[in-house]
């Protein structure tokens, strides 16, 4: 079955728009990417897909020639397809397997710009940076993840109680029925994560213990293609440096604790090749003094996200049982799986031709540590947010962020209801992306 993604809408507008530019479609594997352009194929009267890893003879067409017109009437023949302008859409599938085809996107801008093409790929990050020239203007990127909250709830046929949470805000509380059915859901999501053979499955069965045993396949197949990644760094490197990364969620990632075996820069350089991949996810300390944030960045202090949920818990080890039976979120207390949660759906938020970045503020002092989860620009403003797993608990940590910065407004993002404590806006966990709409 295929899931409606947001990025549907975009495809669209990019199918009308007459000044298109060839499509590169990025994103880590399983994320959904093959199967939203075979989707949107459907809106063509002829389709030509190209897998460079399934079919490497293929590579052949662009070993030296570059020019489109005669690559159209190469893979014309072989397809016995009509390639035409404005009729056929044209999808090179894991071109990262094939620089040639990469190298000639710039010239399907510059020779045939009303044919629609689509590239996608895993580890294109890989492959570009090999590459001396990339197509600087001429092509444009898209970037997808795995499915968000309100992609699954539309999916599983909930589109009544999505227009319900796009509705809501703290001064218009959600129906207290409708809270408690939103958070059950938020539960299971918590469990399957965004993967979109994951989410299916569970749309088609509703079987939970079986879509962990296929997160547990896609966990081997990532592990996998990690001998992919780099040659000069070693598999078992990768594995551990990855599961470090889960132990350590919610907190300052410490390069000593991720592999005994290997230094400093060895440990940074797995880090760096899993978050080029797109598995994981930096969230890096800003002094919050203005925006942009990222003007007060500070590398050195980062906290690192596993780029899907249900990946995480698998990863974790979460108890499935005691995690759906508990009405006070312990299970996430222990995993920091509410931060994790928060994180990946405000990255799902933001537009799909941008990268993303998110940062959180600490402070050291010998009085009093304070840390805020994460902090945002919305409206040419600076927004703390924190994120407690149950109903309740201190916010002191962010009071402290508002004197401080000398800010009139903070955001609790929990299992409560919408509402408002003093400056504090409280969001539930269904509703993150109703913070892009603030």
């Amino acid at each position: 079955m295929y899931i409606q993604r947001k990025v549907d809408i975009e495809l669209e507008k990019w199918k009308a728009d007459p000044s298109r530019k060839p499509l590169l479609i990025r994103g880590a594997r399983q994320v959904g990417k093959t199967k939203t352009v075979r989707e949107f194929g459907n809106k063509f009267e002829f389709y030509i897909e190209i897998n460079f890893e399934a079919s490497p003879r293929l590579k052949a067409l662009f070993a030296d020639e570059l020019s489109p017109e005669t690559i159209c009437e190469n893979i014309a023949a072989i397809y016995k397809t009509s390639i035409l302008p404005g009729k056929t859409l044209l999808f090179f599938d894991e071109i990262q397997e094939c620089q040639g085809a990469i190298a000639s996107l710039r010239f399907f801008y510059e020779n045939m710009p009303e044919l629609h093409l689509i590239a996608a790929g895993s580890l294109l990050e890989f492959a570009l940076s090999d590459m001396p020239t990339f197509g600087v203007g001429r092509i444009r990127s898209m970037f997808m993840y795995p499915l968000s909250f309100s992609e699954f709830l539309a999916g599983a046929g909930e589109q009544l109680l999505l227009d319900k949470i796009r509705g809501a805000n703290p001064d218009q509380p959600m129906n207290g029925v409708l809270h408690t059915r939103l958070i059950d859901l938020v539960h299971k999501f918590l469990c399957l994560g965004g993967m979109p053979e994951v989410i299916a499955r569970y749309i088609e069965t509703g079987d939970l213990h079986n879509c962990q045993q296929l997160l547990d396949d896609l966990i081997i197949s990532i592990q996998t293609d990690f001998s992919k990644y780099r040659k000069r760094t070693p598999v078992s490197r990768l594995n551990e440096v990855f599961q470090s990364v889960v132990y350590q969620a919610g907190q300052k990632f410490v390069y000593s604790r991720a592999c005994a075996q290997a230094n400093h820069s060895q440990v940074k350089e797995a880090l760096q090749l899993l978050i080029t991949a797109g598995l994981v996810i930096p969230v890096t300390h800003s002094s919050s003094n203005g925006l942009p944030l990222g003007a007060g960045a500070n590398p050195q202090k980062q906290k690192m996200l596993v780029f899907d949920t249900g990946i995480f818990q698998r990863l974790l080890g979460l108890d499935l049982e005691q995690f759906l039976l508990s009405k006070k979120f312990d299970a996430i207390n222990k995993g920091n799986l509410a931060e994790q949660f928060v994180g990946v759906e405000l990255i799902k938020s933001e537009s799909c031709y941008q990268i993303p970045s998110l940062y959180y503020w600490h402070r050291e002092a010998k009085s009093s540590n304070a840390e805020v989860d994460y902090v945002l620009p919305i409206s040419q403003e600076i927004v703390p947010v924190e994120v407690k797993a149950g109903t309740k608990g201190s916010m002191q940590s962010l009071y402290l962020f508002l004197q401080e910065k000398k800010l009139n407004r903070g955001i609790r993002i929990s299992n409560e209801n919408f509402s408002v404590y003093d400056s504090i806006d409280v969001y539930p966990l269904y509703a993150i992306e109703n913070l892009r709409s603030k």
